[in-house]
């Protein structure tokens, strides 16, 4: 079987299947083999492991996936990349590929299903236009995964990993490492991909936490204050989450309970860390 990570072998295999790109599906295939060991190298893929790759395309991390893993479940929105991935994965027992949408798809039950009983780890180029509701839909689904290795915009990866104070600091990053402690493994510029995409894209690691670095009463609380904190960034958190809905808090006890946990009166969402957003979740 060809090395699909060379750009020639992966544009004879489209050319061969008649495939045109689909913008909705934000399509740009890895063909890079350097950079395709470095996320195989991030991910950690043992054969003990179950595999979830979302949007394996014509399948070239796939193969590499299967020659590591001791299982893989492939999930694929293209019903056009079909018949491609039927070619080249024939030769792998152990790749189940699923035509669906990852939004759509019970996560928790198909793993359930295909795993194995395995260890779960996920791994995927992501299409950008995506990548929050997917990260957030695995992270927040209740499905045992020990891992998200995937390849993202630079630009989300580094909210994703970003600290109070930050310009790149917000809701993404608290709830990325509410549940994950993330690191970014390596940054790949758009000539690594077919099409090239106009930005920078980078790979970055979620290792999931067993429970939470920071316990809140109501993690559904926390997170829609995280979410009204930073609604309007410039507005003072006082502002911003009194009235807010579902808050039920005025300005005036939204700034009393700042003052009993000695922050400033005038103080922005961006300055709070994890811990002490859960605080305030807890005492509202």
């Amino acid at each position: 079987m060809a090395n699909l990570g060379i750009p020639r072998n992966t544009i004879e295999v489209l050319q061969r299947h008649n495939f045109t790109f689909q913008k909705k599906y934000g399509q740009n295939f890895l063909v890079d083999p350097n950079v395709l060991e470095r996320v195989m190298d991030a991910a950690g893929v043992s054969g003990e492991d179950c595999v979830l790759e979302i949007g394996p395309g014509i399948g070239t991390m796939t193969q590499l996936l299967a020659e590591r893993a001791g299982k893989v479940v492939a999930v694929e929105i293209d019903r056009n990349l079909i018949p491609i991935l039927e070619e080249t994965l024939a030769p792998y027992s152990n790749v189940t590929v699923i035509n669906e949408d990852i939004l759509k798809l019970d996560v928790e039950e198909t793993i359930r299903v295909r795993g194995e009983g395995r260890p779960v780890k996920v791994v995927a180029n992501l299409p950008y236009y995506i990548t929050t509701p997917i990260i957030m839909s695995l992270l927040e689904g209740g499905a045992p995964l020990e891992s998200i290795t995937v390849m993202v915009q630079k630009e989300v990866a580094e909210r994703m990993q970003a600290g109070p104070g930050t310009k790149d600091y917000g809701a993404l990053s608290l709830a990325v490492q509410y549940y994950s402690r993330p690191e970014v493994v390596a940054n790949v510029p758009p000539n690594c991909f077919i099409p090239r995409p106009n930005v920078g894209s980078a790979v970055i690691r979620l290792t999931r936490y067993g429970t939470p670095p920071v316990q809140a009463a109501d993690p559904g609380k926390l997170f829609t204050v995280i979410r009204a904190s930073f609604n309007q960034r410039r507005k003072t958190l006082a502002n911003s989450l009194g009235n807010a809905p579902g808050l039920l808090a005025s300005r005036e006890r939204v700034a009393g309970i700042l003052e009993e946990m000695g922050l400033p009166a005038m103080i922005r969402g961006e300055a709070l860390t994890l811990e002490q957003f859960a605080e305030l979740s807890d005492r509202l």
